[in-house]
């Protein structure tokens, strides 16, 4: 483990030592094939050494422009994408070097609310089928403790009983997403990944869904990662947020932390895009990127975000910038931090 990793454990926000879920270099490319004869030609480099923990009780949310490799991450480490490379650790067991069988009970721990309601739900299943189909999968339960069970997870995401006779297309958005979470649910699991679970519905209905998560976390114990464009709903549910640039993680901290005293150049411009609802605010100081995102299949060497940084030196152009916790729990991938930010050169 990193001297960063252990830095890391003494800032975590539920007081536990020990991750939940680790990640070891991690890697998720797609290779690229083309021709008569379909030979690989290039691979889409979707998701690229990532360490990280993810301690439970806590919420980790995940930033980033859109094919920056937030959902890639989160369905590799549920092994529904398997890793090119790296390790993905429950507790202590690398899910990595499990075949499909030997998954199967683990997937009980770790589901997956998904990002569209609207096509996350089979439209010939009824509610009730879709929520009991867990169950039935991993034997739980049958006949009479199967619907008494099923009723008690409508009732818990705050939906009616008689949904369980009902289709999907007689629901809203914000209704088919709480059948989701119902299912997610279902098994009792410790470790649940959000994949923009909100960005589809009305801003009045995403509150209720926010709020009925964070009720269900609190409840059950449970860990999320939540991964958004949003920056603001990041900010109200995540306990520490992780932000992602090009399939690599720029910056982590605790949420608190990462909003007042952001330290990355990318952070910074992120968190100045957010929409102020004042007109007198000034918006020549807003943090403005030049160029477009690069190609995920020939990124550049170095630090990645040198070719829309503002303060690239011919340093970032050739060395990948090593995380430094330069404040409590609060780590930056980027070679000018100290000068960026005046802070000393030793980390916290």
């Amino acid at each position: 483990m990193s001297a960063n990793q252990t830095q890391e454990e003494n800032h975590t926000p539920t007081g536990n030592a020990k991750p939940l879920i680790r990640l070891e270099k991690v890697r998720k490319h797609f290779p690229i094939h083309k021709g008569f004869f379909n030979r690989k030609v290039g691979e889409v480099q979707a998701v690229t050494d990532i360490d990280l923990n993810i301690y439970a009780g806590e919420t980790l949310g995940v930033v980033g422009e859109s094919g920056c490799g937030k959902s890639t991450l989160g369905r590799s480490i549920l092994q529904l994408l398997r890793p090119t490379s790296g390790h993905v650790f429950l507790d202590d067991v690398d899910l990595t070097t499990l075949n499909n069988s030997q998954l199967r009970p683990l997937r009980r721990d770790m589901q997956i609310v998904f990002q569209n309601p609207y096509s996350s739900l089979d439209p010939r299943m009824t509610i009730g089928d879709t929520v009991a189909e867990p169950l039935k999968v991993h034997n739980l339960h049958r006949g009479a403790a199967l619907t008494q069970r099923v009723a008690e997870l409508l009732d818990m995401v705050g939906l009616p009983r008689d949904a369980v006779r009902r289709y999907p297309h007689e629901f809203s958005g914000g209704q088919r997403q709480r059948v989701g979470i119902a299912r997610a649910i279902a098994l009792n699991p410790r470790f649940i990944v959000a994949d923009e679970p909100v960005s589809a519905l009305d801003v009045s209905i995403q509150a209720q869904i926010l709020n009925l998560m964070d009720d269900l976390k609190k409840e059950f114990n449970l860990t999320y990662m939540f991964i958004a464009h949003n920056l603001s709903v990041v900010e109200y549910i995540s306990d520490r947020v992780a932000v992602m640039y090009l399939g690599k993680i720029v910056e982590v901290a605790p949420a608190a932390s990462l909003y007042k005293t952001p330290l990355h150049p990318y952070t910074k411009a992120l968190l100045s895009s957010i929409p102020i609802p004042d007109p007198t605010v000034d918006l020549s100081q807003r943090v403005l990127l030049q160029g477009d995102l690069p190609s995920p299949s020939n990124p550049p060497s170095g630090c990645r975000f040198h070719t829309r940084c503002p303060y690239v030196i011919e340093k970032c152009r050739q060395e990948v910038p090593e995380g430094i916790e330069y404040l409590p729990g609060h780590t930056a991938y980027c070679h000018l931090v100290p000068e960026i930010n005046n802070l000393p050169t030793s980390p916290a």
